[in-house]
């Protein structure tokens, strides 16, 4: 069933609305029809299955139907500190961190990024992100859109992560698998988890030793040296399927 994100005020009682470019979507691109059910979400932990009423040129008219609690959200919020990649691979890494589960994505300029931004072009670049964060919420049916902020520098993203319970770093040079795993079973519900990530041409020593200083744990991913587009995949993944795991079994 489709999945549609509006404001928390554009649900009143037992009626919602969609505007937007959401209108469009729903009825000249997937010709929806009124009596026809779909989930909305309102970014509060709630989600509510609507039947649309009427389907106007600026509006979409709902009946809510019935209200639930999101089940889709990780019950730990992580942030992605990514390492700003070369071409459209971040456009992939966003899509896919936002079916894994992450709450947050920053892009960050570290020293061996290629790629460099200023203020427009990161301002630009920024609106096609979130719009991409915003469809792959859709698709994997979460109950919020993650956030893709502007480019931060490597010394204020660790400024910013310093809140977070737990803070990884992957790192060729780090050892002993069991660590990686340790660190992540040790989670309770509500942490906060920061996940940060090198560009192409990875971490120097001296941005590894700087990120230690700062909280962040080096980590091993195993025996092979992945991509930056494949090492963030590795850890949220992980993440996802522990967390995840320990709910069911608490819930079981």
């Amino acid at each position: 069933m489709y999945h549609f994100f509006v404001e928390p005020e554009q649900i009143q009682g037992d009626t919602a609305c969609i505007i937007g470019r959401d209108v469009n979507h729903i009825g000249n691109v997937l010709r929806m029809k009124p009596g026809e059910r779909l989930f909305v979400s309102a970014g509060e932990g709630r989600d509510y299955l609507c039947e649309i009423r009427e389907i106007g040129r600026t509006e979409i008219l709902l009946q809510v139907l019935e209200e639930m609690r999101d089940g889709s959200e990780l019950p730990v919020a992580v942030t992605l500190y990514q390492g700003l990649p070369k071409s459209d691979k971040m456009e992939l890494i966003i899509q896919k961190a936002v079916e894994l589960g992450v709450r947050r994505i920053v892009p960050v300029e570290s020293k061996r990024c290629v790629v460099r931004l200023d203020r427009r072009r990161a301002e630009a670049k920024g609106r096609r992100w979130q719009m991409i964060a915003e469809s792959a919420a859709k698709q994997s049916g979460r109950g919020l859109i993650p956030e893709v902020s502007l480019p931060l520098s490597f010394s204020d993203a660790l400024q910013e992560a310093k809140k977070d319970t737990l803070k990884l770093i992957p790192y060729e040079c780090a050892e002993d698998m069991e660590t990686t795993r340790r660190l992540i079973k040790a989670l309770s519900p509500g942490a906060s988890v920061s996940v940060l990530i090198g560009p192409e041409g990875g971490f120097s020593e001296e941005e590894v030793r700087l990120a230690q200083q700062f909280g962040f744990f080096p980590v091993t991913l195993g025996k092979r040296i992945l991509r930056t587009e494949t090492a963030g995949f590795v850890v949220l993944s992980y993440l996802m399927m522990s967390v995840e795991e320990r709910t069911e079994q608490k819930e079981g």
